[in-house]
């Protein structure tokens, strides 16, 4: 006898801190799940109507949505996998091809995955894992730990000049320019919060 694995996918967990937080909802409705992981749990079991109903309140309470829709489903692996490939592997990797990893990881064509995001996100794929890149390169500017010409090497861009040309065209400033102006306002994102 095969035991059958129910999968359930979060909106909005993109850290370990998620992971944390939505265990903890799973404690609290009393449920032992095999698995959580950035946007997916596996439980043993298919949950009561009554524990779906108050795991779903517990979890819009801590800002994440259980999904059921396929295609809602699969964005959200998109998004997951590239965010925590680019803010939460460490050494990044630099030479990562995005087409042929996203389609091995995910086992869709790149171009269907591609078309997909585009259509139910508002912008291009593309154009999506550049602003998370973004992101984190304003979080390496913010810890001020890493010289411009470190980060754009460890974020992958052929050049200081490429980095900064893709950082004013998102941000809007120069990377010196944001480091500037850090110590004036806070301008990180939450992650989840990038489209």
């Amino acid at each position: 006898m095969t035991l059958e694995i129910t999968q359930l996918h979060i909106k909005n967990m993109v850290c370990p801190r998620c992971v944390m937080v939505v265990k903890q909802a799973f404690d609290q409705i009393g449920v032992a799940p095999l698995s959580v992981e950035l946007g997916e749990v596996k439980l043993k079991n298919e949950l009561t109507a009554d524990q779906q109903e108050r795991l779903d309140d517990f979890l819009q309470k801590n800002g994440f949505e259980r999904i059921d829709n396929r295609k809602a489903q699969l964005l959200e692996k998109i998004k997951t996998l590239v965010i925590d490939t680019i803010h939460h592997r460490d050494p990044y990797d630099t030479h990562i091809q995005w087409s042929a990893y996203l389609s091995d990881q995910l086992h869709y064509d790149y171009n269907y995955l591609s078309g997909l995001f585009s259509s139910m996100a508002g912008i291009t794929l593309e154009q999506y894992i550049i602003r998370q890149k973004m992101e984190k390169v304003k979080e390496f500017l913010f810890y001020d730990e890493l010289s411009v010409k470190e980060i754009a090497y460890k974020m992958g861009f052929s050049s200081v000049a490429h980095l900064s040309n893709q950082f004013k065209k998102i941000i809007g400033m120069s990377p010196t320019d944001f480091k500037k102006s850090i110590q004036n306002t806070q301008s990180r994102k939450s992650l989840d919060q990038i489209i």
